[in-house]
């Protein structure tokens, strides 16, 4: 095992952990609410809090990364989303719940960006989008596996208790990360000492301390933070609406809807480690730019396509790619900023995602609503068509499109 990967394996348990948290508060948020007489308006409403929570806090937490250390914003920001989760069930009003989804929000994106770039810090050049589709990997497989433990454990506990479970193991995360985790020189405290970082991405950048204004460090991650707004924009605006479409355009039943999140994730987890490896080796906005382009096709065919089997393969595709298509998105980043800046990149690059997720929801349910399923659809796949114009546009953003060695 190389160093690079000793150094990786707890921060991925550590996100393990998280994810299967994560898992059980987006499996109950909404049952809770519904059973406690919250109205579906109230519920969106709550769902755009979150949203913004995220996008308040995406671009400070760079600097606290900066200020604090990769490790320290780490483990408090899991000790909050901890706290956030096990606290929710108490609260009694829209306005304390309003309050919690906003700092549930918050710390959430706290815990990506401080998680995403250790990652970024610790994976050595060559294999950026091998370290990244696993860091995802892992986050969703927490994922799938929260929702799971919860439809298990609600035979025997109240929602309440599994809250509390959730945020009991948020903070076992950040208790066990606290311990392990080793800080990078990059990313420790200013003015402090640190052990040295056990991975290698120091040594992959000339000028690894170079500090570049905000202009330049957009200049060089615009291709990857469009990608990171269009994935968010789409996967929030398809996680609410396409099974509406499915089951008002193609009469598909509501209950056969239900199992479309998971194939999509499954579709993520095959497929976005073979495309972090492929990034790798020919260039990440090459790939990104091909799984892209397969996506907006799965996208359309939904339009076309009638057949529920035929609409399951298309939901496994949509995941295969648009969603495997993300972590080497974050892969490129880690190519072009030099390492001491990879906080501030990936807080600009969380905070295009975290946008997306805020303007997707909205825009698209105007869109449904006034022109209809295929309409909407159409306007998700042109979103995709622009990201992938975009791609030959800057293709020059990527250093692997200009390398005479490139692939091999």
């Amino acid at each position: 095992m190389s160093t690079s990967a000793k150094a990786l394996g707890p921060l991925y348990r550590g996100t393990f952990l998280f994810g299967i948290a994560c898992g059980i508060s987006i499996a109950l948020t909404p049952l809770y609410l519904d059973a406690h007489g919250f109205e579906k308006e109230q519920i969106g409403t709550l769902a755009l809090l979150f949203a913004a929570g995220l996008v308040a806090f995406a671009l400070p937490v760079g600097g606290i990364i900066r200020r604090y250390g990769g490790k320290r914003t780490l483990v408090a920001t899991l000790l909050g989303y901890g706290l956030c989760v096990g606290g929710f069930p108490f609260m009694t009003g829209f306005g304390s719940i309003a309050g919690i989804r906003f700092l549930d929000g918050l710390f959430s994106i706290g815990v990506w960006v401080s998680s995403e770039t250790l990652v970024l810090s610790r994976a050595d050049k060559k294999h950026k989008g091998h370290s990244t589709s696993l860091y995802a990997i892992w986050l969703a497989s927490g994922y799938v596996v929260g929702p799971l433990l919860a439809t298990g454990l609600t035979r025997f506990l109240t929602h309440r208790q599994l809250f509390l479970i959730a945020g009991a193991l948020a903070i076992l995360a950040a208790g066990y990360l606290g311990k392990v985790l080793v800080d990078s020189k990059l990313l420790s405290p200013l003015n402090q000492s640190e052990p040295e970082d056990v991975g290698p991405a120091a040594a992959d950048l000339t000028n690894a301390g170079e500090e570049l204004d905000v202009g330049a460090i957009l200049g060089r991650i615009k291709t990857s933070c469009f990608a990171a707004f269009s994935y968010g924009y789409f996967q929030a605006s398809v996680v609410l609406f396409l099974p509406l479409y499915l089951i008002e355009s193609k009469n598909i039943p509501r209950d056969d809807t239900i199992i479309l999140p998971g194939l999509f994730c499954f579709g993520m987890l095959l497929c976005s480690n073979a495309a972090g490896r492929l990034g790798d080796r020919y260039g990440h906005l090459r790939i990104v730019s091909v799984l892209s382009t397969l996506g907006m096709l799965c996208v359309l065919g939904f339009v076309f396509v009638d057949n529920y089997w035929l609409m399951c393969a298309l939901v496994f595709g949509a995941g295969a790619t648009l969603a495997s298509m993300s972590p080497v998105a974050l892969a490129l980043t880690g190519v072009v900023v030099p390492p001491a800046q990879l906080s501030r990149a990936n807080s600009f690059y969380n905070t295009f995602y975290a946008s997306g997720m805020l303007l997707g929801p909205p825009i698209t349910s105007v869109i449904f609503a006034r022109q209809g399923g295929p309409a909407m659809l159409y306007h998700l796949a042109a979103l995709w068509l622009v990201f992938v114009v975009f791609t030959f546009v800057y293709a020059s953003d990527d250093p692997a499109n200009s390398s005479s060695d490139l692939g091999r």
